[in-house]
């Protein structure tokens, strides 16, 4: 079969495409035929390394986080699922792989398509509502009548996020492009605010929550609107000490990422608040969550209008990187 691989971490986009032997599945594994991968920004730091001390891959790599697709063979544990049934999932963190013909995956970590989505959506949709679902859930515990606040919400994350907020009975306040308001105010966002017209920072403030898809040069405007004992979760600025011993790393990572976060720790104390660092997991019970959401307010996720083929994930890797895609960007099989 097919699979996009590195062979080492680098700063250029050199992926290959090589002839691998289709995988072998294991007593708890499925053998899914890939419909539809999705491509994603992560896609692109596990090429380079900036995940490397979270995990560590053995080279070579077959890259890849989310795909959707038919599952062809079924190990001798696996109980809840059939041949030919269409699945979606994104892959453990210890077994990536979805730049490929085919995927061994555990069933722990895939849910039958939601019915309202085919594979491309259902592909632009398991990493995402994840992501959406540990953070509102795990990671911020967050309960009915607290306000949420999304800087930069406009993009794929702010698409399942801001509906499975509302489900749990949030506010929820979204700043992105004007061009994604309408989209965004459709979802269930409470207020939309044009980032290229006004200033969150400004115009908000005592937010219980707010989750980080910008990075750390927002953090500082981030954390001024935050009520006092609030939380802030980053998707993106960087890691801290609090999330390597919660990841259970060893010693010397939880204090690599101390050192690493402590500029995070020692903004939110001034604010009064808390920092934290989240990086998600695979889960098929919170997957099937993430699917009720989806069918019971029919989301249907952006793709982008242009695709690629796995021959071409190069050119895909670098429109994620540089073409502002408008949705999921995406390898077709």
């Amino acid at each position: 079969m097919k699979a996009a691989q590195i062979t080492g971490y680098s700063k250029q986009l050199n992926v290959a495409v090589a002839e691998t032997a289709k995988p072998q599945i294991q007593p708890n594994e499925v053998l899914v035929r890939v419909k539809e991968a999705a491509v994603n920004p992560l896609d692109l730091m596990n090429i380079d390394g900036s995940v490397k001390l979270i995990q560590n891959y053995a080279m070579p790599l077959t890259l890849g986080n989310e795909l959707a697709g038919i599952i062809e063979a079924i190990g001798s544990k696996v109980t809840n699922f059939v041949v030919g049934d269409a699945i979606y999932t994104r892959l453990p963190v210890i077994k990536i792989g979805a730049f490929a013909e085919y995927v061994a995956v555990s069933s722990a970590a895939i849910s039958q398509l939601p019915t309202n989505l085919n594979f491309k959506t259902a592909a632009a949709s398991a990493l995402t509502g994840l992501t959406a679902y540990q953070a509102l859930h795990e990671e911020l515990h967050a309960k009915a009548g607290e306000t949420l606040f999304i800087p930069g919400g406009s993009g794929s994350f702010g698409q399942l996020a801001i509906p499975l907020a509302k489900a749990m009975g949030l506010t929820v306040i979204v700043s992105g492009n004007a061009r994604a308001k309408a989209h965004a105010l459709a979802s269930g966002a409470d207020q939309y605010l044009d980032y290229q017209t006004e200033n969150y920072w400004e115009t908000l403030s005592q937010v219980d929550y707010v989750i980080d898809t910008l990075g750390a040069t927002e953090l500082a405007h981030e954390f001024s609107i935050i009520k006092p004992g609030g939380q802030l979760l980053s998707l993106k600025a960087g890691p801290n000490k609090q999330f390597a011993v919660d990841y259970g790393l060893p010693k010397w990572k939880q204090l690599l990422f101390g050192l690493a976060g402590a500029k995070f720790d020692w903004q939110a104390r001034q604010a009064g608040v808390t920092y934290g660092f989240m990086f998600v997991r695979a889960s098929a019970e919170q997957l099937r969550e993430v699917s009720s959401v989806i069918e019971n307010n029919n989301i249907v996720p952006a793709v982008d209008s242009k695709t690629f083929t796995l021959d071409e994930i190069n050119d895909a890797l670098r429109y994620v990187k540089e073409g502002h895609p408008q949705g999921k960007v995406l390898l077709s099989f």
